[in-house]
This record gives structure tokens, sequence and C-alpha cells, in this order.
């Protein structure tokens, strides 16, 4: 008989969200905005210590307005990191700007500080001075925010954070997300918390954000019928999944704690292990989330490779996944610029992400250990 799926990141749950949809229903307020809304987002900004949080239905959602309030147009280059899920280079092309990928430095495997200046130089002396920077916090590892942040402001780019994996994530005690001109959450069905699909721009001002909630709506102006100046999204969350955040917000703190945990198991396991390292913090001023927890193989040392290690875990029915694979080598942007070595496709060719969900159970971990424990033999 097939042994229950494993899964690399599953939604949990804790059973208050179904009181919030229940009261959006009886107000009969299901559509974009709404208490629910307004709540979550004061929530959010409790949490991350930042106000002016616009929540919306997805991540993907909040870095497309964040490059569109950030000035960018047709025929602009924007730089971002090669290292990351599609969304944070999708979203440059649909404003018909172009990407400029980045390599990652090994030590966070986020953007690198070096390569950044060498980029932003060069596309300098091309005559094109770049209108934005995506830096990302990749599997909610803080990336090196204060280097990059000091390139951003000396070249006066504006600096766009994409946190959607790292909510709760810290570098120098001070929550990832909120560093930037923006920062992004994502509320994805696999991120630590979940509304569904959703996702959150975080603003520096009030102006910023009222700017965003109009482009969100439609960009419907202020009139008795409808009149529109600008071109507007349909980007807003519902009432409803915002009540899947409310309740998903009272606990947030122990989703962290229990990815952590998550964390220290591989650590453990893994320790005897010649040739595999666990991704984790290079120093006391990063604080992950562990949002996934993935792990480095070198096969010339470890005996097998990383793939070896994702079928095993197939076998038993247990998800695991390759690292990302970077922007600069996907088909789809196979034309773009890019800045760095072969540091990004090292993480890809010998990374793997591991069952990492704050509802994974002892017996999880227990069969996850015992096809580990078979390596050895």
């Amino acid at each position: 008989m097939k042994l229950p799926k494993i899964f690399l990141s599953s939604p949990h749950l804790q059973g208050s969200e179904l009181s919030y949809i229940e009261k959006a229903i009886s107000d009969n307020c299901i559509a974009p905005g709404g208490k629910n809304t307004e709540y979550f987002e004061q929530e959010i900004e409790k949490f991350i210590n930042h106000q002016n949080i616009c929540a919306l239905n997805s991540g993907t959602a909040a870095l497309h307005l964040s490059l569109i309030l950030s000035g960018v147009k047709a025929g602009d280059e924007v730089i971002c990191q090669t290292f990351t899920f599609v969304a944070s280079a999708n979203v440059i092309k649909y404003l018909g700007a172009i990407p400029i990928f980045v390599d990652s430095e090994k030590d966070t495997w986020n953007m690198c500080p070096v390569f950044l200046e060498n980029a932003i130089l060069d596309r300098i002396k091309l005559g094109k001075k770049p209108k934005a920077i995506i830096t990302v916090h990749g599997y909610g590892m803080p990336c090196d925010i204060d280097e990059i942040q000091k390139i951003a402001q000396k070249f006066e780019i504006p600096l766009i954070e994409d946190a959607a994996d790292a909510l709760g994530s810290t570098y120098k005690n001070k929550k990832c997300g909120t560093f930037g001109d923006f920062g992004i959450l994502s509320f994805n069905g696999n991120k630590i918390i979940t509304t569904s699909g959703g996702g959150a721009l975080v603003c520096k001002n009030n102006k910023q954000k009222e700017k965003a909630i109009f482009l969100a709506t439609q960009a419907r102006d202020d009139a008795p019928h409808y009149q529109h100046s600008e071109i507007g999204y349909n980007y807003r969350m519902s009432n409803i999944s915002a009540g899947i955040g409310c309740g998903q917000m009272e606990v947030l703190p122990q989703r962290i704690l229990q990815r952590r945990a998550n964390h220290d198991f591989y650590v453990d396991l893994f320790k005897d292990f010649a040739g595999i390292s666990v991704f984790s913090e290079p120093n006391e001023n990063f604080y992950s989330n562990h949002w996934l927890s993935a792990i480095l193989v070198d096969e010339s040392v470890a005996g097998f490779s990383r793939e070896d290690l994702r079928l095993k875990f197939l076998e038993d029915n247990i998800e695991s996944r390759p690292l990302w694979k970077p922007m600069h080598i996907q088909p789809v942007f196979a034309d773009a610029p890019y800045y760095g070595t072969d540091v990004a496709e090292n993480l890809f060719e010998n990374g793997l992400c591991l069952p990492s969900g704050s509802n994974l159970s002892i017996e999880d971990l227990d069969r996850i250990k015992k096809v580990v424990d078979n390596l050895r033999k």
C-alpha cells in the first residue's frame, strides 16, 4: 500500500480561520476589501513593525505594483536576482522592461553586492541606468541587505525587497520586507502562513499605499460614474481570503518556530554525512524563518547526488525539489544580460529543498530519517 504523501510545504490551518470567514459571509461582505482585509493589514503592520500595508491577491501583484510605483516603463532596465522564483522576473516583462540578472553570493544564496555594483556601473557605461533593483530573501534567508541598500542609495535606484519567502525573518533584528523602498510579502498556499492565494505590498508612506489601492481596484477616478484616467488592475485581496489570513496571523510566531525546528532536525540528520551541508545563517546578524530547509550535495564526497536523494524520497512518496533554476538560464530569459559567475548555477545543480511544513508529524520525520539512513547502507 502506498504511504501518504509528505509534501514539501502544505497549508497548515489552525481552526479560527473559519470564524472570520463566517463573519464575512454573515455581513454579506465577500468582495475585495472589508473588515477582514483591514484587520489583516493591521496585524501584519504590528508583526513587522511597519505601517502602510496593502493586502493584494498575490505576491506577484505586489511586485508588479511596486515596479509601477517606482516609475518603471517599457524599455527601462531592472536589475533582478537570478536565483529566484520566476515571478520576480516576470513582472519586469509585464511592463515591457528589460531584466538584468545578477548572480548570488555563496553565504546567503542571494544577490551578490559585488556583482550588483558591477552590473550598475556597466549599464550606466552603456547609457542605461537601471530604474529599479529587485533583491530576494530566498527560502527565508535574509540577503546582505545592508550592502545592497547602500549600493541602491549610492546610485539613487529604488530598491524592491522581495520577501515573499521571508515573513518573520530578520536582519540585525529588523524584519525583512521593511528595508527597501517597497517590500513584497506572499501568502500563497505553500508559504509560512496562507490566505489560499494572496500577498501584500509594504509601502513607505500612506500616499504610496493609497496609490497602490487605487491601482489595485481598477484605477477608478473619483466620479459618480465609472471614469478611468489610468490603467488599473483587479489586485485587491478579498475579504474571504483575508479572513483566512486573520486566523493564520494568530499562530504565525509558532509557525516560524516549527519551521526553524525542521531546520534543526536536518542539521542533526546530516551532521555525520560528508559532502552534505544544510543551508544555515552565516552569522548572528541573520535570522531565517527557514520557510524551506535545503541542502547542498557534493557527489564526489557524499557518494550520491542531489538527484539520487530526490528519487529515493520519491520512492517513499516524499516530496523534495531541486533549488531554483536561475533566471538567466531559463529559456524565456535566454537573451537577458547577466552579471556573475556560476554560483547560482551550482546551487541549482547540487541543491535540494526538503519537506519543511510546520505540520510535519513525528511519523513524517521518522520516514524522512529512514530514507536518509538507508543511504549509508
